[in-house]
């Protein structure tokens, strides 16, 4: 049976990246550039109830530290670097061990790490940005920019022509390439470009199967570099890093303080050895980002901003829709046999969207996350965009989780209470509830002339309704009170009828008309427990 970790979460471990074959999928393109679109003025996004999310990760650090340490120790990783985040507040940040044993430097909140494919969410964002200026489509064949791969062949005569979207979803038919592409982060742009010229070897056929790819990461930071008309970190750092003052992100090692400056080192003979510092190159848009817990957590916290939608200024490096974009599985995988933080069966789905990987378990909790790994890091990042909360860590040995995440995931989830935002009843549902309980008790017909809509009666004679709401009235007695609205969304929501012998479940939904009338109504009885 696969673990927690090689199950729910298999898509952000890419310290063991696995294939995952899904069915083609397509994906829709944002609003075109100029198109303005009407906007409600009663609508209110939904939000947390007697918020205390940031006392309760507090009350877990000390627990929390004593878990990053002995996982340090244990698994031999010279220094790490972690925090946790809730909204745009790094609540939880702490260091261990040495970012440089050579110059005996410890490791710091502020000290320099290699994330390696954490990378690629960067990656994507910038071609969603392009794409978002209307400077290319998702759907555009990517020999349209880098016409060099013009003479590829693929292996069966129906299959489609790799597009944009293959390449940022790791369905473009290339072969896994780990650890093979880490070797390649500092190659000049024409190696990738003799690469391509060559004609390289595919593994399937593009839009079939999931495979990750470093290289296919490599070429959007190519087509990024080609269309913006920039060197491709130029790019990144003015469009994504300066705007969120990521003052401390790194594309290039010769340009981090020495101080600050993380060494990467192996484990190996019972000693650590030090591995090569690569430099940047054309495979860097793949993993060669460096960057601290300090700085990080600003890009954690503009992903976590997304959420939920609402009409809030919108001014971030690329739309607070575009990040939901990223954060939704293209390709989706059920991993049946899956466990969750106790080792019990919980059944998830995990996808990959556009350089983040997603899953949502059992339990309806959803994750997005990478990891990343090199010569002489390990790294990963994971927030849960309906709870508001991000974690991350860093460290420097070759290839290792930086934490023990199954533990953490205890510590977070059995042991703090976690409610997600409460959505707020609209005017649409709240002014149908009274006409909705009226109905079920009288069905009379002023109320059902103003209220139901044109199918309802259609889909199921009145009369039938009518004897159906009888009886279960009849059931629970005479009623007593009538529960608030638990609201599903703007249109469709339940609430209770507490009768003198049981309750009346009530679920409605309304029609698209601009006066929202009942198109759906389902009714049940739950008895009291004393009876």
């Amino acid at each position: 049976m696969l673990t927690h970790i090689q199950s729910l979460f298999l898509l952000s471990c890419i310290l063991f990246a696995v294939a995952c074959q899904s069915p083609e999928s397509t994906s829709v393109e944002t609003t075109p550039v100029g198109l303005v679109a009407a906007v409600s003025s009663s609508y209110t996004p939904p939000a947390f109830q007697d918020d205390n999310r940031k006392e309760q990760l507090l009350s877990i650090a000390p627990r929390l530290k004593e878990l990053m340490q002995q996982h340090a120790d244990d698994r031999h990783i010279s220094g790490v670097a972690w925090g946790v985040v809730v909204d745009d507040e790094l609540v939880v940040a702490d260091a261990y061990g040495l970012a440089n044993r050579e110059e005996d430097i410890p490791a710091t909140t502020s000290s320099v790490f290699r994330i390696a494919s954490m990378t690629k969410s960067f990656t994507a964002m910038a071609i969603l940005k392009l794409r978002d200026e209307g400077k290319l489509s998702l759907h555009d064949p990517v020999t349209e920019y880098i016409p060099e791969a013009k003479n590829l062949e693929y292996l069966t005569s129906d299959a489609p022509v790799m597009d944009i979207e293959n390449l940022l979803t790791m369905t473009a038919g290339f072969p896994e390439d780990n650890p093979w592409g880490d070797r390649q982060l500092d190659e000049p742009e024409q190696m990738l470009l003799d690469l391509l010229q060559q004609v390289p070897a595919f593994s399937n056929v593009p839009s079939y199967e999931y495979e990750y790819s470093n290289t296919g990461y490599a070429m959007l930071g190519l087509i990024v570099q080609r269309v913006s008309g920039q060197p491709f970190g130029e790019y990144i750092r003015e469009s994504i890093f300066q705007p969120l003052g990521m003052n401390d992100t790194y594309w290039e090692i010769d340009r981090v303080p020495d101080d600050e400056l993380v060494i990467g080192y192996r484990w190996e003979d019972q000693e650590y050895k030090l591995e090569p510092m690569l430099h940047h190159g054309i495979y860097g848009a793949m993993g060669g980002l460096l960057t601290t817990i300090e700085d990080f957590r600003k890009y954690v916290s503009f992903h976590l901003s997304a959420w939920p939608p609402r009409s809030s200024e919108d001014d971030g490096p690329v739309k607070r829709s575009t990040l939901r974009e990223m954060h939704t599985p293209q390709f989706v995988r059920l991993i049946a046999d899956a466990t969750d933080w106790n080792d019990e069966t919980c059944p998830a789905t995990v996808g990959y969207g556009y350089g983040l990987g997603i899953s949502e378990n059992c339990k309806g909790t959803v994750q997005v996350s990478h990891g990343g790994a090199l010569p002489g890091f390990g790294s990963n990042y994971k927030f849960y965009p309906e709870l508001g909360i991000g974690f991350m860590a860093f460290g420097n040995r070759t290839y290792t989780a930086p934490w023990p995440w199954e533990e953490i995931l205890k510590l977070v989830f059995n042991d703090l209470a976690h409610p997600p935002r409460v959505l707020p009843v609209s005017e649409n549902i709240a002014h149908r509830k009274a006409d909705v309980v009226n109905m079920i008790q009288l069905w009379d017909e002023p109320t059902e002339a103003q209220l139901v809509a044109e199918n309802f009666y259609l889909d199921r004679s009145k009369e039938k309704r009518r004897d159906e709401a009888m009886n279960l009235l009849d059931s629970a007695g005479t009623i007593q009170s009538v529960t608030e609205l638990s609201p599903q969304n703007q249109l469709r929501g339940s609430f209770r009828m507490q009768g003198e012998k049981g309750d009346i479940r009530v679920f409605f939904t309304l029609s698209p008309e601009p006066d929202a009338r009942l198109q759906a109504l389902w009714l049940g009885f739950e008895r009291n427990d004393e009876d």
